[in-house]
């Protein structure tokens, strides 16, 4: 059995109008909420397995239950399919699992809950919980603060940082203590902000609400949602009614969110939405000015104060010139349209004065993705399952790029794996043609910049996609000569992840991207935008410094599952974003073209 539903899927290549990239955002967020509704049981047993293995360690509990509880939350995060229907027979043989740990699982399911967590939380202080949402610290260090220093929150922790109480600690010293404060002054920073992706799930649910309150009123997304921005600070609405008083008193009253009327006028509702505690503006505008008013609160101050003439920025037109549609305010500017998800004031009025609009990377334009795993290593479906989920994309190829050896906690491949894996390729090839399968690998970068595989392998391989998984607390100079010692390695074809920043949870470490970005040219090196809308890295901003120095981009999805072929989606509007065009995107090249690049540069 498998989560992919292959026609849901099929929806993402259908023709979709240009003028926002919305149709396919749509499309994409509709599969993720059938899809996040059918696996949601998997994911409350995940966390709640995960949590108590936590708080058993925390409390010194028996070695091997805790153990127990770690192997069934792996278990689990493999399982590609809803637990609830499996029966028990199947549940229990699972890897880990078994009678005892599947009748946990079924009470998970059925209550949200265990019974074992809840008395094990009952002897926890609440604050203590937010300690593990902390990067670079377990249990063993938490029970270490808790009972030595008699901390129990994140605002303890910070105070007791501030005042340099954790670095005499034994196992911690300064350079834990430094890395604790700026984890959670990062966390405070970004506490109430939200992926793209979960972003939209929860505006797709206040859009729905709002509509069933409203009557003869058009609503929709503005601001950061509506430009699709990777990062959303506020959830952002428009509504259209000529009954603005009514309207706003009907989802005042019956809306569930904390509003707040000092801040709230007579044509804006503000407040905050309920679960997330995230900013929430309401806006009303009237009909007629609807397209007009939507696109002001979307789009960047840079890409409004663009001079559209000697005497109108396109604030101006967007003010002065009453529209039915966004085309018609681009139309008036003189200008060719440019889609919401462009609007921030980057290099898009240069595109657009270059007829270069049309030219932006497209999802129909891709052709496969290089960056994806399987259960070789830490992926959830098998290698021609992955290959089925780019076929019903309609694409011409797919690359596995697994996990290289150094990778022992990703069950990282050691030579003999790869040449298992090398032979199954060549038999699905033959399965699936003309469909190809390439053969990569994600090679770690190890701390002096050298490849984790001797040359003999690695010049077997397709392709090479050079990461860095380790060890990512260098400084700059230290970072900046591993990577370009990787990227000067003659068997790296492509530099994936380049900062290995992971949105609103680390920041990437330290380097100077312009300078990696002239080392990818003078080697030849593609660079990865990857697509996980966890990652989007290279950051957006970058991508026409590398078209200029010529340097290809590929958009892929580092896909751990079928459902993760999709979020290359969200690295198209990245690319987007950034002024990436067609001609510079790696996997647009069709299959051919892409066979005689890896026979070119094959070293």
């Amino acid at each position: 059995m498998s989560q992919y539903n292959s026609d849901s899927r099929r929806l993402i290549t259908d023709n979709c109008p240009l003028t926002t990239h919305l149709y396919l955002a749509h499309k994409l967020l509709t599969f993720t909420l059938q899809q996040n509704q059918r696996m949601s049981s998997n994911s409350t047993v995940l966390s709640v397995l995960k949590l108590t293995a936590s708080i058993m360690e925390l409390h010194e509990e028996n070695t091997f239950k805790i153990r127990a509880y770690q192997n069934a939350a792996i278990a689990i995060d493999k399982t590609p399919y809803p637990l609830e229907e499996l029966s028990d027979e199947d549940l229990s043989a699972l890897p880990d699992i078994g009678t005892s740990m599947g009748k946990k699982i079924r009470e998970i399911i059925a209550t949200g809950s265990l019974q074992e967590l809840n008395d094990l939380l009952k002897t926890t202080p609440a604050g203590i919980i937010e300690l593990f949402d902390l990067p670079g610290i377990g249990p063993k260090k938490i029970r270490t603060l808790w009972k030595e220093l008699g901390i129990e929150s994140t605002a303890q922790l910070l105070e007791a940082c501030n005042t340099n109480q954790i670095a005499n600690q034994k196992g911690f010293g300064e350079k834990t203590q430094e890395n604790l404060r700026k984890a959670i002054l990062f966390q405070q920073e970004h506490s109430k902000k939200l992926l793209i992706h979960e972003a939209q799930q929860k505006g797709q649910e206040v859009l729905s609400a709002l509509e069933a309150l409203i009557n003869n009123a058009s609503i929709s997304w503005c601001g950061e949602l509506y430009q699709q921005a990777e990062i959303v600070s506020s959830l952002d609405f428009i509504v259209a009614t000529d009954h603005t008083v009514t309207t706003l008193n009907s989802i005042r009253a019956k809306f569930p969110a904390d509003w707040d009327m000092a801040a709230s006028t007579p044509f804006t509702l503000r407040g905050n939405e309920k679960t997330t505690g995230m900013p929430l503006t309401i806006r009303t505008c009237s009909l007629s000015s609807f397209e007009s008013q939507r696109l002001l609160f979307s789009a960047e101050n840079n890409h409004l104060r663009h001079a559209v003439s000697d005497k109108e920025t396109f604030l101006d037109v967007c003010t002065n010139h009453p529209a039915q549609t966004e085309k018609e305010l681009y139309t008036t500017a003189g200008s060719t349209f440019i889609p919401a998800e462009c609007r921030v004031g980057h290099v898009e009025w240069e595109l657009a004065q270059e007829q270069k609009i049309d030219q932006l990377i497209t999802y129909k334009d891709l052709k496969g993705i290089f960056h994806n795993h399987s259960t070789y290593s830490d992926g959830i479906h098998t290698l021609e399952e992955m290959a089925q989920a780019s076929i019903d994309q309609g694409w011409q190829y797919f690359g596995i790029a697994d996990h290289s050896q150094t990778a022992f906690y990703a069950n990282g491949l050691k030579e003999d794996r790869v040449l298992q894996q090398f032979a199954e390729i060549d038999q699905l090839n033959k399965k699936l043609a003309p469909f190809t399968i390439f053969k990569g690998i994600e090679s770690d970068i190890l701390n002096d910049g050298a490849l984790d595989y001797e040359d003999h392998l690695l010049k077997q391989f397709d392709y090479v996609v050079a990461s860095v998984h380790s060890n990512l607390k260098m400084d700059e100079e230290k970072a900046m000569s591993r990577l370009i010692k990787a990227i000067e390695n003659p068997y790296t074809t492509m530099l994936g992840h380049m900062t290995g920043r992971l949105l609103l949870r680390r920041e990437g470490y330290p380097l100077n991207t312009y300078k990696i970005i002239d080392a990818c040219a003078a080697n030849k090196v593609i660079i990865e935008l990857n697509a996980n809308p966890h990652r989007l890295d290279i950051d957006w901003r970058y991508l026409y410094y590398a078209e200029e120095k010529g340097v290809m981009i590929s958009i892929n999805p580092d896909a751990h599952e079928q459902a993760g072929v999709l979020d290359t989606h969200y690295g198209v509007i990245a690319g987007r974003k950034g002024g990436l065009l067609v001609s510079s995107t790696f996997n647009t090249l069709s299959l051919e073209e892409i066979k005689q690049y890896f026979t070119t540069n094959k070293k």
